[in-house]
């Protein structure tokens, strides 16, 4: 028996961004109950900077599509969103170096964001692979610099059968992990199959509503922690460090 060839996947878009289509389409909401942004222009700053993560290559992918509606309604409330698109993301260690563009651009988006949404599929109980190495190629420090540090974080699932919590939980450890607040809601749609029509657009459903409340909490925080984020992640231990790295680059320019 000869094995058969898989398809070729398209190329990845320059940019690693998916587009995303009907972004002022939100059938399934209520628009009188969430009637306005949460930043508008005229407000100080600029909108909230979310970076979108999903789990999943497949052509109809649950939790890609689940990410595309939590980002129409981020931009519904006002925050100025981007998808990552992991098609040609190596596996870590993959690359010397990580020197990929894929590698490249998840950390200059994750360096972009103020807030991130990470949504994967529960398989075999646990979030996916593909999940995994996207966390894995955001180091917690690269030099003086931090991707993921004082990011607000939404976490999110999608299920094949019943509903289940194994994928937000692991999300929500990884998270703690990677220094950022995670905020206390989240989203874990049962049966996704079930939940979107034949254009990939997901139906009315608590599970819609939901992730409208995750993305109007996620905001929310952003907003809250935003003036304040210099002191909430300073730390003596990377005070101590910093002083360290300043004594010896001092020591060595004496010396030289």
């Amino acid at each position: 028996m000869s094995a058969t060839t898989p398809p070729c996947l398209p190329a990845a878009r320059p940019d690693r961004l998916r587009p995303l289509g009907e972004a002022d389409r939100l059938p399934a909401l209520q628009a009188d109950l969430l009637p306005a942004p949460l930043w508008r222009e005229a407000d100080p700053g600029h909108a909230p900077r979310i970076l979108l993560l999903y789990g999943s290559l497949r052509e109809r992918s649950y939790s890609r599509l689940a990410t595309e509606e939590a980002a129409r309604i981020l931009q519904w409330l006002g925050a100025d969103t981007r998808i990552f698109d992991p098609l040609d993301l190596p596996l870590p260690d993959q690359v010397a170096g990580d020197a990929h563009p894929a590698v490249e651009r998840l950390r200059e988006l994750s360096l972009w964001s103020e807030g991130q949404v990470w949504c994967s599929p529960e398989r075999h109980g646990q979030i996916t692979g593909l999940m995994k190495a996207q966390i894995d190629h955001l180091p917690l420090n690269i030099g003086a610099v931090r991707p993921t540090q004082g990011r607000t974080l939404a976490v999110m699932q999608v299920s094949g059968g019943s509903q289940s919590f194994n994928a937000v939980n692991t999300l929500r450890l990884l998270g703690r992990w990677m220094r950022m607040f995670t905020i206390p809601n989240q989203s874990s749609v049962a049966r996704a199959w079930e939940q979107f029509d034949e254009r990939g657009r997901m139906l009315p459903s608590a599970y819609y509503d939901r992730i409208v409340d995750v993305m109007e909490e996620l905001v929310r925080f952003t907003l809250l922690l935003r003036p304040h984020l210099a002191q909430l992640t300073d730390r003596y231990s990377e005070r101590k460090a910093d002083a360290a790295q300043a004594a010896a680059f001092a020591a060595s320019a004496s010396s030289a």
